[in-house]
This record gives C-alpha cells, structure tokens and sequence, in this order.
C-alpha cells in the first residue's frame, strides 16, 4: 500500500524589537537571568500591559509578505493554563481574531498569523542540580514577554524535505524582512509540525500527531520522517495512531509521547480586558509596504528569468550575499567586461567562489565583482582554459588583482593551434599508440589519454576542444 504524508507547519518567530511585547523590559540573549523583568512581564497584580507598537509594525510586514489578509480590527485575547515559566497563569495571546489569515508562500497556503509573547525559559538542572533528593528545575524570565509571531500553514506539505525546504524559504523571507534574526539555535525561530498519513490517491485525512519544538532544520527533517515511518507501521500493522504531543530526540532518533490531545487544556480563551483592539489603519499598511524589500521567492523568479537553472536561482536568492554580489559582477559583464559571459556560466563562478571561501561572504574577500566578471570573460572568449581559470581564482582569493594581468605575468594564456601544440599533439598520438589505434577502429571514447597527455604537457593551457579536433585531424578521423 502507498501511503502520503501530509505535514502543516506552526512557527514561532521571536521578533527583534528592542523591548518586550506588552512592557518596556528590553530584549536579550545571553544575560544573567531574571535582570530584564519587570511588573508588567512578572504579571504582578496592579501592572497594566501596552502594546508594542513596533511589534504590531512587523506582524503587519510578515502578513504582507506572505500575501495575507489583514484585519482592520484585531483584539488580545487571555490563553489560560498553569506551567511554571508563565508567570501570571495565562499568556496573552490572538484566537478569533488574529491580524492576519489566508496567504501563501511558495506552494503552501498560510492559515493565520498572529501576534502573542512568548513564555519564560525553564532551565532543568537534572542530576547536577539535586536537592534533598529531587531534580531541580528554574526559571530565567527575561525572555518572558518577548514580542513572538506564529505562522501556522495549511497542511501542503507533502515530505519531509519539502518542510525543511519551506522553513529554509520562510527564514530568508523573514531575515530579508529583518523582523527576527531567526536564530534556531538562540530558540528566535522554532517550529511545531502536525503529521499525519493518508492513502495515496485519496483526499480524508488521517489522525494527526504534533512533533514540538524542534530547533534545527535538520531536527524538523528528521523528526517529520520518523513520525511518518512510525504512523505507516502502525497501520500497516492493523493499529490506530493515536492523537498526541510527541517529542523528538534527535540523539537516538526516538519519539516520546508527551500529552494525549484527549487530555488537552481547556484554554478559556477570552478577550484581554486590559489592551483596547488593534485597528489597522491605511497609513499603518502603507508604511508597512514601503518597507518590504525583494522577497526571496520573488528574487528567485527574476533569476530564473536570466535564464539561471532552478537550483542556483533559489541559491542566490537564499543567500542575498551571493545574489548581490552576482548581480554586481553580472552588471559589469553587461557593461563590456564578460565577453558576452551568459548569467549562468557568470553565476557558476560565484559558487566556485563561495565553495573556496567556505561559504564565507564573497564581498568581504579579496576577489572584487569587477574581477570575476573578467576572469569568466577571459574563459568564454577562450583566453585561458577553465584548468587555468581555477588556478587564477586561487590566486585573486589570496592575493586579490586583476586576472589578465595575473595570466600575462604567469604566461597562462591559452595555447592556439600553431607549431607548438601540433608538436604536443604529435607526442601524444606516439606516446599512446594503443589508444591512437582504438580511435582510428572508431572507439571515440579511446582518445581520453592522448588529450590528457596533450593537458598534461601544456599545464592546461589547450583548449581541450580544439585538442580533440587536432587528434583526430591527424588519425584521420
């Protein structure tokens, strides 16, 4: 039997806003605990929250640039439930009227997003931290009242791979949007995923399961795929799955149960009676739009009308450090610099760049756009072969300068079709008459060695094509 799974995301994006979501504690990561707190964020009786208008700001271009619809009017509402990291029993959170629903990026639909703060830090201090016997756990609540965004998508996702891809194109979008830093590992993007299986071929939905907290894209991944695996097993196997809260360890690989849905709270949701309603006004909206830049998956289309493979325009347009500094060096070809280089060969160069950069930002090296361009003008008006262009890049990642003053003074310039590469071919025709013999019986594949020999005495300095032609002029095929 072919089983489908069918994945909804629910992301919980921290905000980078310089204070707190209903107070004027600021924000922080990595000071000592409980010195970013406040009445308001503490939930001490008499403190009366505001909202951060900043916070509402940003919501505002996260719903626009998912292309959600935005409510004119929102209100707060009081989730109600004890934990130990909440500190006034309730979080102040949107139900029935969150600031934005509908909306879509790339082929996955959004449900809603909405504005709340996030809870305080439970630290579990585990066998280091016993007394009188007992584990011991403590609260840090500076990260209490932080100003948070959930994104929660409809259930289009198909595979674990297409998740993990989503949330990467879901991070670049809210980091171009530079609403959160999006940090997974700092906790500032964490992601819950609802999985269930299904018949391939048919439209009921199975009985779903949440996997929380998951804090890398790999995590995700890996969670998602184990969940589907471990649902296909118990219904092949003639079992139900059962409605829960699931963790991930992504050590062993294993899922733990940890909430039945059937023993889920009863939230009492009501309207916040201390915070007036979000109104939406037309200058809120245009001041949101004037800050929206070029969006990833817009930036990917508009590489992809270069003519650039799906996989570099989607490269490029994830990382804006490689798609700005292509665009600059591809502004420079156009201006006469490449040698009619195409945007993909240009766009090749940059990711041979990145790769000897480990990654690292193009623009903070030594190789400037302007010599990029011409190192691939030279190759494609066949200055110097691609062997050679490598070892010039090597160079200009060292030492930086420019390529053809590099190719004069280390006399790398390609070797043309005159006496010396005729003698060099003639060599290696008599060095390798095996292969020689083998290509004149119609083997072409044979004549690998004899250019390679050709290769090897020029340094890579012949143009391979012009070599294969050279080869078999002279075997007379």
């Amino acid at each position: 039997m072919s089983w489908e799974p069918v994945i909804g995301l629910e992301v919980h994006v921290q905000l980078s806003t310089r204070t707190k979501m209903f107070c004027g504690c600021e924000l922080s990561f990595g000071d000592p605990p409980n010195v970013h707190t406040c009445s308001v964020c503490l939930g001490l009786p008499g403190s009366l929250p505001v909202a951060n208008e900043r916070a509402v700001q940003y919501a505002l271009k996260i719903g626009l640039a998912l292309e959600c619809e935005l409510a004119p009017r929102s209100i707060f509402h009081r989730k109600n439930y004890f934990y130990p990291d909440l500190s006034k029993g309730y979080q102040i959170s949107q139900y029935d009227e969150p600031l934005c629903r509908g909306g879509r990026l790339g082929d996955v639909r959004i449900h809603r997003v909405h504005l709340e703060e996030d809870a305080a830090k439970l630290v579990h201090l585990g066998q280091s931290g016993r007394i009188h016997g007992s584990d011991r756990s403590v609260v840090d609540f500076n990260r209490g009242g932080t100003p948070l965004v959930e994104i929660v998508t409809e259930p289009d996702l198909r595979t674990p791979e297409d998740a993990r891809e989503w949330l990467v194109l879901l991070r670049n979008t809210l980091r171009q949007l530079a609403v959160s830093d999006v940090n997974m590992e700092e906790g500032s993007l964490r992601c819950d995923a609802n999985v269930s299986v299904r018949q391939a071929g048919t439209a009921e939905l199975g009985t779903k399961t949440e996997l929380k907290n998951m804090n890398s894209f790999r995590f995700v991944e890996r969670g998602i795929r184990a969940e589907v695996e471990r649902q296909v097993g118990l219904l092949e196997s003639g079992q139900n799955v059962v409605q829960e809260t699931l963790h991930f360890d992504p050590q062993g690989g294993t899922l733990t149960p940890l909430r039945s849905k059937e023993e889920a709270h009863d939230y009492r949701y009501f309207p916040e009676p201390d915070l007036v309603p979000v109104r939406v006004t037309e200058e809120m909206v245009a001041a949101a739009r004037a800050e929206l830049p070029e969006l990833p998956a817009a930036r990917a289309e508009r590489y992809l009308e270069l003519e650039l493979s799906a996989d570099t325009a989607r490269r490029f347009a994830y990382r804006p450090d490689l798609g700005d500094y292509f665009e600059r060096a591809l502004a420079v070809a156009a201006a006469g610099d490449g040698a009619d280089v195409s945007a993909q060969s240009l766009a090749n160069w940059v990711a041979e760049l990145a790769s000897q950069l480990d990654d690292a930002d193009p623009a903070e090296s030594k190789v400037a756009p302007e010599a990029l361009a011409r190192l691939a003008g030279l190759v494609t008006g066949r200055g110097v072969t691609s062997a050679v262009a490598q070892q010039v890049l090597g160079r200009l990642v060292a030492e930086g300068g420019d390529p053809a003053a590099i190719v004069e003074a280390e006399s790398l310039a390609t070797i043309g079709g005159g006496g010396e590469l005729e003698e060099t071919v003639r060599a290696a025709i008599e060095a390798n008459p095996d292969a020689a013999e083998r290509v004149r019986a119609g083997k072409a594949e044979a004549i690998g060695p004899i250019v390679g020999y050709v290769m090897r005495e020029t340094k890579g300095r012949a143009d391979g094509g012009q070599v294969t032609r050279m080869v078999r002029e002279r075997l007379g095929v």
